[in-house]
């Protein structure tokens, strides 16, 4: 049961990344591209996660950790670069 569940979770997130880079590149502004691109970095990070709990590895978690805060910071720059209007 709970490998289905699994399956189900990469499923979905699978079909949540295609929307998300779908909105990442018909997006009409840069801030709905800034926005799918933050989405499919937590959607990434989903996959590590599972993967971990698929490998019984911990390790993958402090990967996940640190893809996070990179990817809130990139997405914190962007924010204002765009805020100033270029």
């Amino acid at each position: 049961m709970a490998e289905a569940l699994v399956s189900l979770a990469v499923l979905l997130a699978g079909l949540a990344f295609l929307l998300a880079l779908w909105r990442f590149l018909a997006g009409p502004t840069a801030a709905d591209r800034v926005v799918a691109f933050d989405v499919m970095t937590v959607i990434g990070i989903s996959f590590i996660v599972i993967l971990a709990l698929l490998e019984g590895r911990g390790i993958y978690l402090d990967a996940a950790l640190v893809y996070a805060l990179l990817s809130f910071l990139g997405v914190i720059a962007v924010a204002r670069y765009l805020e100033r209007g270029y």
